[in-house]
């Protein structure tokens, strides 16, 4: 989605401008602390978990979701105002492309959550939970390249359409992006199947979570202790509502765009800040995250107050002389 209204002022677009800069910079911070850490730990070759593949492969998509919505908010005044469709086009499959990544991984997280976590013992439980999860290199890389096929074959399905209305020359002059994209196939394909992936381990997680504590409270054992399963569907309630909010955010701007349109670049600004907080979130609760995040403000607050030190000491010898 790479276009907007002609009636924004020069103080919106620095508006939006300004947003997305604001959340740009500590989205590649955080994004790119994930992935340092993960990808530190693989050429140690430290422990890596397929948890932390998904992990890895979700920082890189988000921070270059960012990049994009940077480059959006960029350059679309004058993509818009030259009438240049083609570099419309060419914008907003990419983002989108980007964002369907981003999606079918969130959803390929949730599934891996789902067959670690719940206490289901039925042979095609079994069955996935082994397959999955030892080969989870490979499903992020079918993530991707479905990513990339449905990505591609909305291009295609564009260009056809420019060459079907007449010569590619005068036709890209008068055409914008949303005017050339059919938007069923691209949200099906793209948001709708993950979405139901998602929404399908998370309910049986959630389940699997409940039960299990239902069972632990019936039992005699007291001492046995439950913030553990609290915290973890905690943890799962939140996924829900951050891709639960994302996912409408999206769909609204989607549907918005290609019925009207027109771009609602605020949403957008929105849509940018919501990865950021899933990433802290994440962070959080990633117990080796945590730690080396814990590490890396522990040594920023020894150097400042060390140069601090230093200069105090500077200045006392000064004084004294």
């Amino acid at each position: 989605m790479a276009d907007s209204t002609e009636g924004d002022t020069d103080a919106q677009y620095l508006g939006r401008l300004v947003l997305a800069l604001i959340g740009l910079m500590p989205g590649l911070v955080i994004h790119s602390f994930i992935v340092g850490v993960n990808v530190t730990d693989w050429w140690k070759r430290r422990s890596v978990t397929p948890v932390d593949h998904i992990v890895t492969s979700l920082g890189i998509s988000r921070m270059c979701i960012q990049c994009a919505n940077a480059v959006h908010f960029f350059f679309h005044p004058l993509s818009w105002r030259s009438q240049h469709a083609s570099v419309t086009l060419i914008l907003g499959i990419s983002y989108d492309f980007l964002i369907y990544v981003s999606i079918w991984l969130t959803s390929l997280l949730s599934i891996v959550f789902c067959l670690k976590i719940s206490n289901f013992h039925t042979r095609l439980f079994l069955y996935l939970k082994g397959m999955i999860v030892h080969r989870m290199v490979y499903f992020i890389v079918a993530s991707v390249l479905l990513s990339a096929m449905n990505s591609l074959i909305t291009l295609l399905l564009g260009i056809t359409k420019v060459f079907n209305n007449g010569t590619y020359n005068k036709t890209m002059s008068n055409l914008t992006y949303c005017t050339i994209i059919d938007s069923v196939y691209p949200v099906t394909i793209g948001a709708i199947f993950p979405l139901f992936f998602y929404c399908f381990s998370s309910v049986l997680l959630f389940t699997s979570l409940y039960h299990h504590i239902t069972k632990m409270k019936m039992s005699s054992n007291l001492s046995i202790s439950l913030e553990t399963y609290y915290s973890m569907m905690k943890f799962v309630a939140f996924n829900s509502i951050y891709n639960t909010a994302y996912l409408i955010y999206y769909f609204f701007c989607i549907f918005y765009y290609y019925v009207y349109c027109v771009s609602l670049d605020w949403f957008l600004v929105i849509l940018g800040f919501l990865p950021v907080l899933h990433s802290s979130y994440l962070i959080y609760r990633t117990a080796k995250l945590r730690s080396r995040m814990s590490k890396v403000f522990q040594n920023v607050t020894d150097f400042i107050f060390q140069r601090k030190a230093t200069e105090t000491k500077e200045n006392i010898e000064i004084v004294a002389l």
